[in-house]
């Protein structure tokens, strides 16, 4: 039996379309490949940062002189002992304030009462002594009025009485003296302040040859702040104080207010006390002093104090956060948005800090918008989607 066969030229036919297809697939491969990169790299431009802008805020300075100083204590005395003796007793605690007139420290009072007794009682005899001799001499002046004695006798009486009035008033001069020694036995407080720790101890030989130190009282209240300003500062006051037409003696009695170095503000307030009249021309400085009222005593003598002066008004100042400023080598400046929404770099003089915001001396104008927000989005040169904000004084820039 015989099987049919299949065609001889079947199995190419299946080789061929096979191949046909390969080749199609092939040949459509890199035109996909290279329509899907093309869709791939497209660039789209990207939209323009975000950035706050505002314009710069106008209000009236207070103009000041900042300085750095230190307090002083208005007075400060040595206690002392003025006379010889044996310390008796210290009659405060160390560091305590005291009134004045408070007993601080007793020497060994009962020899200088004596001493004064004793000077009293020879005044008694001085004073009776004047008194016999001038019995004496208005008897001898009556006598020798009726001739009963001798010109040579009046003279006499007259030489006793007068020295009877020396003796007395040498008398007076010691008791005197007496009272002054007795009442330095008793140290006392000079004026209101805090005394600091003693010197000295109880049963301690005081004053033997010369005064000895017992301890040291202190006036807090009120207190000294002892500065130097610039020569150029100086004359920025002169001229203030001219416009304003202040004499000297007001210049001395602007306020000044004050600050330690943990205060934020300055919360302790005083004036111009003294101005030297002499500046130093080593420094370029001339001293100034403040006086301060100090009734709860947190400003110590030798305080490190930060101090300023109001001198004058500025009308219309121009301010801006101070985060808004930057610095280069050529000075500060602050960016700027104009009109196209392009950033510019521009260049100011900058003054004094107020309610937390920075004083434009030059360089910017009033309707000029200040970059104060996205400062790291905004390069000079590039365009920027400009926001609204203010600036509001005293707190952070805000939309």
């Amino acid at each position: 039996m015989r099987h049919a066969s299949k065609p001889a030229h079947s199995k190419p036919n299946v080789l061929s379309r096979l191949r046909s297809s390969v080749l199609r697939a092939l040949s459509v491969a890199p035109a996909a490949i290279a329509l899907s990169a093309c869709e791939q790299n497209t660039f789209v431009q990207p939209p323009p940062p975000k950035v706050e802008v505002a314009a710069p805020l106008q209000k009236n300075v207070t103009r000041y002189i900042d300085a750095t100083g230190n307090t002083a204590s208005v007075k400060s005395v040595d206690l002392v002992a003025r006379v010889q003796g044996f310390l008796q007793s210290i009659n405060y605690k160390d560091g305590t304030f005291v009134k004045e007139g408070t007993t601080l420290f007793t020497i060994e009072p009962e020899t200088y009462k004596l001493k004064l007794d004793q000077a009293q009682a020879a005044e008694a005899g001085a004073q009776a002594s004047l008194r016999q001799a001038e019995t004496d001499y208005k008897r001898q002046v009556d006598l020798v009025e009726k001739q009963a004695v001798s010109q040579a006798t009046l003279d006499s009486s007259t030489a006793n009485r007068d020295n009877a009035q020396a003796n007395l008033q040498q008398a007076q001069a010691n008791t005197k003296i007496a009272q002054v020694n007795y009442g330095y036995t008793n140290v006392t407080a000079p004026f209101d302040g805090v005394v600091t720790a003693h010197l000295v101890s109880v049963g301690e030989l005081v004053g033997v040859s010369s005064p000895t130190q017992l301890a040291q009282i202190v006036a807090l209240d009120p207190i000294y702040v002892n500065f130097t300003i610039s020569e150029q500062e100086v004359l920025k006051v002169r001229q203030e104080a001219r416009r304003r037409g202040l004499t000297p003696e007001e210049i001395r009695k602007l306020p000044i207010e004050v600050a330690l170095q943990n205060e934020t503000g300055f919360p302790h307030k005083g004036t111009l006390d003294y101005v030297s009249p002499t500046l130093n021309q080593s420094t370029g400085t001339i001293a100034v002093r403040g006086v301060l009222k100090n009734p709860d005593r947190a400003l110590l003598p030798g305080n490190f104090a930060r101090v300023r002066v109001p001198f004058g008004e500025q009308q219309s100042a121009l301010l801006v956060p101070d985060t808004a400023l930057g610095a280069d080598q050529a000075g500060r400046y602050v960016l700027v948005v104009n009109a196209d929404n392009v950033v510019e770099q521009r260049k100011v003089t900058t003054g004094p800090l107020d309610g937390g915001l920075r004083v434009i001396e030059t360089g910017l104008k009033p309707d000029e918008k200040v970059v104060i927000g996205g400062l790291l989005h905004a390069i000079p040169g590039q365009k920027i989607d400009a926001q609204a904000g203010k600036i509001e004084s005293g707190a952070a820039a805000s939309k």
